[in-house]
């Protein structure tokens, strides 16, 4: 597991860019091949190839995951692939490479491989916009997902995570000389000003809603009042209410100063996978490894969409360890033959209830 873990992560794979990321599906697909038999597909789209495997027979279960990661080129000569003191290290180890390589090796113990999908997407980090369909189309086809995303902390899977998206509100204003004529302007960035706190305003922090204003910008000169500005908000939500309720209040916003004008982009893009959609199988996991715990985040994922549909879907079953976009990501080498196991018997078990 740890060679495979190599080749996968001295493939650099950022997201968008297509000619990276033909390199690391052909790389996921060889791999996949190699381990597992048959033909790995890849499936051409805007972001960069999707990896299709199929090991025929009636679709039952579906092994979900992604390729690209967030590190750009160059990333690896600065922190290359590295395994010392009981951990793996490299740009992609732990979000989510390892979870790749954990699935196939959990596959390839199995003797009957009928039922079986793996999906590998090419554009997770960034939305999932070219894949969405795709994800869907084979979640509802087999009934059931597993979703190979880090594991929580401390191993932990994850029955629940928010559903997520991001808001750009642009703000058009009118310039002017801010010494010779500042009240002939209609100043951006005050509007923006007022902007921010009304959508602050929109958290909900007690059900789990948050709403945070993440990047902003306006103005181009300091003796210019602004005639544009924008604000860019993060959004999470717990239930499916919360998002309709935000995105109304997102079209709802009003300009505060005469003159100013609002335009709205976005949405809660990633709805809500409440716990109920991974119930069942989380009660199989926990068959297999007693103890084991499963927790809701923060953090949204592919299986959001597939929970949503109402298909059965059980996420954090990737690499145990940490530092998810950060340098100092790493996987616990002596959990990964146990995570494997762990897909082994789930697989076993959805073909048999």
């Amino acid at each position: 597991m740890i060679e495979d873990l190599r080749t996968l992560v001295e493939v650099e794979s950022p997201s968008r860019d297509v000619h990276a990321l033909r390199a690391s599906a052909e790389t996921v697909a060889a791999v996949i091949e190699r381990r597992l038999g048959g033909e790995a597909v890849l499936v051409e789209s805007e972001a960069g190839p999707h990896v299709h495997w199929s090991g025929g027979g009636d679709p039952r279960v579906l092994v979900l995951g992604h390729h690209d990661t967030v590190f750009p080129l160059g990333t690896l000569e600065r922190r290359p692939f590295r395994v010392a003191d009981g951990r793996v290290t490299g740009p992609g180890v732990f979000d989510m490479l390892g979870g790749l390589v954990q699935a196939v090796h959990g596959l390839a113990a199995l003797d009957d491989l009928s039922g079986v999908e793996i999906l590998v997407t090419a554009d997770e980090e960034v939305g999932s916009r070219s894949s969405r369909a795709l994800i869907e189309e084979r979640a509802l086809a087999c009934g059931a997902v597993l979703v190979f995303e880090g594991a929580a902390d401390g191993g932990g899977l994850k029955t629940g995570r928010k559903g997520c998206g991001t808001f750009r509100v642009s703000i058009a204003g009118r310039a002017s000389h801010a010494g010779l004529e500042p009240a002939a302007g209609v100043n951006a960035l005050v509007e923006a000003a007022h902007q921010v706190l009304d959508i602050a305003a929109l958290a909900r922090p007690e059900i789990g809603t948050t709403v945070t204003p993440t990047v902003a910008s306006a103005g181009t000169l300091d003796n210019v009042v602004p005639a544009q500005a924008t604000v860019v908000v993060d959004v999470r939500v717990e239930s499916a209410e919360e998002k309709q309720r935000v995105e109304a209040a997102f079209a709802a916003l009003a300009p505060h100063l005469d003159g100013a004008q609002i335009t709205v982009e976005g949405s809660v893009g990633r709805p809500p996978m409440p716990e109920s959609a991974s119930a069942e199988l989380f009660a199989l996991a926990r068959k297999l490894v007693p103890g084991i715990e499963g927790v809701a985040v923060g953090g949204g994922s592919d299986g959001n969409f597939t929970a949503a549909l109402g298909v059965p879907t059980l996420d954090g079953l990737g690499a145990v360890g940490g530092g998810a976009h950060a340098d100092h990501e790493y996987v616990v080498v002596e959990t990964m033959a146990e995570r494997a196991n762990l897909v082994t018997g789930l697989v076993t078990a959805i073909r048999s209830a």
